[in-house]
């Protein structure tokens, strides 16, 4: 948290962050964290794409990344958008919908694509560019 708190903090426009798997709970942290902590940081904050978010309370969760027990569900104070696959081995589903609606985001299924990677097939990933463009191009008046 501290790393994007400094890479935030340290740009002159406002940013979207982007998270995949364990990033995306990053970011739900860092929100949490930031608008007790440093509430003026949020404001620097465009929106958040989160792709693919993993459930560290799942079966097959790795056990290196600590910390992100018990994810925040609180809303987040920027638009955002969370994209979720039918056949995660990550997360499920439904557990992908639970985080977005308690995070207040836009919630995309785009189907049986795995954990959303390289081994997805993806390659550029179009679809993925348009949303992160959404995010960036919104009209903030």
């Amino acid at each position: 948290m501290e790393t994007l708190t400094h890479t935030v903090a340290a740009t002159e426009h406002e940013v979207v962050l982007v998270g995949h798997s364990t990033g995306s709970l990053l970011v739900a942290f860092w929100a949490a964290h930031a608008a007790r902590e440093e509430p003026a940081m949020l404001s620097r904050v465009r929106g958040a794409l989160l792709v693919a978010p993993s459930d560290p309370d799942g079966p097959v969760y790795p056990p290196e990344p600590e910390g992100f027990t018990p994810v925040p569900r609180t809303r987040l104070p920027f638009p955002s958008i969370v994209v979720a696959s039918t056949n995660d081995e990550y997360v499920s589903i439904e557990c992908a919908r639970s985080f977005a609606e308690s995070w207040g985001s836009r919630f995309v299924n785009i189907g049986e694509l795995g954990h959303i990677n390289g081994a997805s097939g993806l390659g550029a990933w179009d679809a993925g560019r348009a949303l992160l463009n959404e995010l960036q191009n919104r009209d903030t008046h």
